[in-house]
C-alpha cells in the first residue's frame, strides 16, 4: 500500500520536490531519545504515585519509574518492525504512566476524592477513543474501578482507570482506530498523501499565500474561473466516467469559482457535546475545520474562493478556502490534487495542520442523473483517510491510517440546479451531512 509500483512522480498538481539522495542515519539517535523521553515519564509516573510516603519514596518511585517505563521503550522498539507502532503493552504501559501524574495535579488542584478523579480518568481516556463505543466505556470503566481505588491517592486511581479502560477497549475492539502506514517515508511512496503543512500553529485563510513563499511559487488570490480539479478526464478509469456526467456537474468542479454555496448542517444528536469541545479547543484556534455547528452559525454564510501557487516547474497548486462571510473565519482549507494509479484516477483533499496534514483520497463514482460521487470507502486500497507528519528538514512523511473514518460527497444536477450532500461516518455511524445549495454568481 505504499505506492511503490507507481515509479514515477505522482500528477497531483503539488509540485513537491523529491531529493533522491540518501537521507541522514539518525535512527540510533532517535532511539536513544525515545528512550530517555520514556524514562523521564516514567520519572514522574513513580514521583507522583509515591506521593505522600515522603522524599525517599519518591525518589525510590521516580528510580524504579525511569527503570521500568525506559525498559519497556527500549524492548518495544527494538521489537517494532518497519512501519508498525510499538507493541500494545508497552502503550498500555505508557497511558498509566501519563495518566499518574496527571491524576495527582487534578487531586492537588480540585481536592477530589481518588474516586472521582478515576471517574474522570475514564471519561477523558473514552473521549479521546473517540469511537462512540468507546466514548460510552470510559465512563463505564471509571465507575467498575471506583471502589478499588476509593483508598488510594488519586494518581494511582488515575492510572488504574486509564490501564483497565486501555485493557478493556483492546479486549472488546480488535479493529484498529488508527494504524501506521509508513515511516520516514519518501512523499513519491505515497501518492495518496498531499504532504503541505501548515508551518505556524494557525493555519487560516492566507495558508496558501504563506504556501507560496515557501515552494518559491506565483501566488494568485482569489483566481478568476478555475476549479477545485482542472478536468474531470484525469479521473477516467474503472466505472467512471466523464462523459456521463451531468454537464452542470462538470462545470462546478472545473469552474468552481463561477458557483456560490450555502451550508445546511444536520448534525447527530449524539456527537453535538463532543463536537462543541472540538470546534471550541481546536477548530477555531487552528483555523481550520471549523464547521458550522447549526443553522444559525451557517446563516453566516460562507464565502468561497480557490487561491494558487504556480512554480517554476509548471506545476499549479489549488487551495479552496471556505469562510465565514461576516468575519472570513476559516470553515474549511483544503489543497485539492488529483493523481492516477493502475489505470484510474483519484481526488486527493489534503487539509494542513500544523506540522502535518489530514487528507482525504476519494474514489470517483458516477451517480445516477449523471451526477458525481466522491467516496473514501472505494474499491481500492487508496481511498481513505490518512493523517501525516512532515519533517521540516527533510520532507518525509510518518503517515497513519484512520480506517474508522468515512466519507462521501454527491453532487448532482435538480432541475437545472446544483445539489451536494457530504457525509460523514465514524465507525459506520453517520454523525454529519452538509447539504450545500450551489448557485450560480451573478455575471459581472
Amino acid at each position: 500500500m505504499a505506492g511503490k509500483a507507481d515509479n514515477g512522480p505522482p500528477a497531483d498538481g503539488t509540485g513537491r520536490k523529491h531529493d533522491n539522495g540518501p537521507p541522514a542515519d539518525g535512527t540510533g539517535r532517535k532511539k536513544v531519545e525515545q528512550v530517555s523521553t520514556a524514562s523521564v515519564l516514567g520519572a514522574l509516573a513513580g514521583v507522583a504515585l509515591g506521593a505522600g510516603r515522603g522524599r525517599r519514596a519518591a525518589a525510590l518511585g521516580a528510580l524504579v519509574g525511569a527503570a521500568v517505563l525506559g525498559a519497556s521503550e527500549y524492548v518495544a522498539r527494538r521489537r517494532q518492525r518497519p512501519d508498525e507502532i510499538p507493541a500494545l503493552p508497552h502503550r498500555i504501559l505508557a497511558s498509566g504512566a501519563v495518566a499518574a501524574p496527571l491524576g495527582w495535579a487534578a487531586g492537588a488542584l480540585t481536592r477530589q476524592p481518588a474516586a472521582r478523579v478515576a471517574l474522570a480518568a475514564g471519561g477523558v481516556a473514552g473521549g479521546l477513543g473517540v469511537r462512540p463505543q468507546k466514548v460510552l466505556l470510559g465512563p463505564a470503566i471509571g465507575l467498575a474501578v471506583r471502589p478499588a481505588v476509593a483508598g488510594s491517592t488519586p494518581a494511582r486511581a488515575a492510572a488504574v482507570a486509564v490501564v483497565a479502560y486501555r485493557i478493556a477497549a483492546a479486549a472488546l475492539f480488535r479493529d484498529p482506530q488508527v494504524s501506521l502506514l509508513a515511516e520516514r517515508a519518501a512523499p513519491a511512496d505515497l501518492p495518496f498523501v498531499v504532504p503541505l503543512a501548515a508551518r505556524g500553529r494557525y493555519v487560516g485563510t492566507e495558508f496558501v499565500r504563506h504556501l507560496a513563499a515557501q515552494l518559491d511559487g506565483t501566488y494568485t488570490r482569489d483566481a478568476p474561473d478555475i476549479g477545485i480539479v482542472a478536468s474531470l478526464d484525469e479521473l477516467v478509469g474503472g466505472d467512471f466516467y466523464p462523459a456521463a456526467v451531468d454537464p452542470l456537474v462538470r462545470e462546478f468542479y472545473e469552474h468552481t469559482t463561477r458557483f456560490a454555496l450555502d451550508i445546511v448542517p444536520e448534525w447527530r444528536a449524539w456527537v453535538r457535546p463532543g463536537y462543541l469541545l472540538y470546534r471550541t479547543a481546536l477548530a477555531r484556534p487552528l483555523g481550520q475545520a471549523n464547521v458550522p455547528m447549526n443553522q444559525r452559525q451557517a446563516q453566516r454564510g460562507v464565502v468561497s474562493r480557490i487561491d494558487t501557487v504556480d512554480q517554476p516547474d509548471g506545476a499549479r497548486v489549488r487551495g479552496w478556502i471556505r469562510s465565514y462571510a461576516d468575519d472570513d473565519e476559516p470553515i474549511y482549507v483544503g489543497v485539492y490534487t488529483t493523481y492516477r494509479r493502475d489505470g484510474r484516477g483519484y481526488v486527493s483533499v489534503g487539509f494542513p495542520v500544523p506540522g502535518g496534514s489530514f487528507t482525504a483520497t476519494l474514489e470517483p463514482r458516477l451517480r445516477p442523473g449523471g451526477g458525481l460521487t466522491l467516496t473514501s470507502h472505494g474499491t481500492r486500497v487508496d481511498a481513505g483517510h490518512y493523517l501525516t507528519v512532515v519533517d521540516p528538514d527533510t520532507g518525509e512523511l510518518t503517515t497513519l491510517t484512520v480506517p474508522g473514518f468515512g466519507e462521501q460527497l454527491q453532487v448532482w444536477a435538480d432541475g437545472g440546479e446544483l445539489r451536494a450532500d457530504h457525509a460523514f461516518s465514524l465507525f459506520g455511524l453517520p454523525f454529519l451531512v452538509l447539504r450545500y445549495g450551489i448557485s450560480r454568481k451573478p455575471t459581472p
